[in-house]
């Protein structure tokens, strides 16, 4: 199968990356010229991947298309383009909502939304996929876990709760920084605190059974640190302001995919 991307960003380099570094069945992969030295530097690394003339030569030479641009320019490079009826589109377009893709790529007539991370280059990517089955998953199987959703809707909610990964960074940067600023020598303050987080995200996966707030019950000893830090950033309503950024973000993707 020859699969095409329009848009040839961070995204886009992390799927190919893991799809061209799988072992078993490969894709051929036709990218967009755009952003020439990302597309150039795919198609040096791997040999099932080439470089189109342009977007519309992606889409003459492709089953199936996956839309990787950004929102703001998204109707205006799809509006140019002349999909066929026999092509499977998958958007990754945050915000558009299927209907308002498929308007944008008649006739083609399956279409897919997806919200990979940029794990997906070592294939370690959650990603949620809307209709939950068919092509899209199977193509995102090959990249980490796939959660297909039944509820475009929901597909919204998991691409809000994707948009804390910087604040995710900014917070361990943070906590970083102070350890550094009591004398710690920089370099190993992060690496100290990106392993105390990767040691955490372990522990999240292998207790799926129990919830987040039991393993945050179980981390806070009575009367230890951990404890009271969790208690002042709760009494400060730290945890309300990220429910109201995450509404945010949502109310957002909403007003986007109507």
């Amino acid at each position: 199968m020859t699969l095409g991307f329009v848009g040839t960003g961070a995204i886009t380099a992390a799927i190919v990356t893991g799809l061209s570094s799988a072992d078993g069945r490969r894709y051929a992969i036709r990218l967009a010229p755009r952003n020439a030295a990302v597309a150039a530097g795919l198609a040096s690394r791997f040999e099932n991947v080439a470089v189109c003339g342009s977007n519309q030569e992606v889409l003459d030479t492709s089953e199936t298309v996956v839309i990787a641009v950004r929102p703001q320019i998204a109707e205006e490079v799809l509006s140019a383009l002349r999909f066929s009826s026999g092509q499977s589109v998958i958007s990754l377009v945050a915000g558009f909502s299927a209907r308002r893709i498929a308007d944008l790529v008649s006739p083609a007539g399956r279409i897919w939304r997806a919200v990979p991370l940029p794990s997906a280059s070592a294939r370690r990517s959650p990603t949620a996929i809307y209709p939950p089955e068919g092509p899209a998953a199977e193509l995102f199987a090959l990249l980490g876990r796939v959660y297909g959703v039944e509820a475009e809707a929901h597909l919204n909610a998991f691409g809000a709760a994707t948009g804390t990964m910087a604040a995710y960074f900014g917070f361990v940067g943070h906590i970083a920084s102070w350890l550094a600023g009591k004398g710690v020598p920089e370099q190993q303050a992060r690496e100290y605190i990106a392993r105390v987080y990767a040691g955490l995200a372990d522990a999240g996966l292998e207790s799926s059974q129990r919830t987040f707030e039991d393993l945050a019950a179980a981390h806070a000893t009575p009367g230890g640190l951990n404890e009271q830090l969790l208690r002042d950033l709760t009494d400060h309503g730290v945890f309300g302001i990220l429910t109201d950024a995450l509404d945010a973000v949502y109310r957002r993707a909403a007003a986007q995919s109507a």
